[in-house]
């Protein structure tokens, strides 16, 4: 499984926007991380999510801990992977 670590994309599989990707932005602690979608990209906004709630997937961006929603969408239109993240997946049903 790949390591959940700043940068690294996810798919959120509990809540509203299951089955969204998003961008890991901070690690808070050993069970939660900052993500963000952007918004106006993916519909995921920026909060604090439990990582039982996100799977990761195995592609990454650059991007500096703590980066702005703006950073994170040139990063990812810098890595050509605008595309892929607007791509909503039906996630997989896990017994939490």
């Amino acid at each position: 499984m790949p390591a959940i670590e700043v940068g690294r994309i996810c798919v959120k599989v509990a809540g509203r926007e299951a089955g969204r990707k998003c961008v890991i932005v901070d690690i808070v602690d050993e069970n939660f991380v900052l993500v963000t979608g952007p918004k106006q990209l993916t519909g995921v906004k920026r909060r604090r999510v439990n990582i039982k709630h996100i799977e990761p997937t195995d592609k990454t961006i650059e991007i500096p801990r703590g980066a702005s929603d703006d950073e994170v969408l040139k990063s990812i239109e810098k890595s050509g992977l605008v595309e892929y993240l607007k791509e909503i997946v039906k996630p997989k049903l896990s017994k939490i």
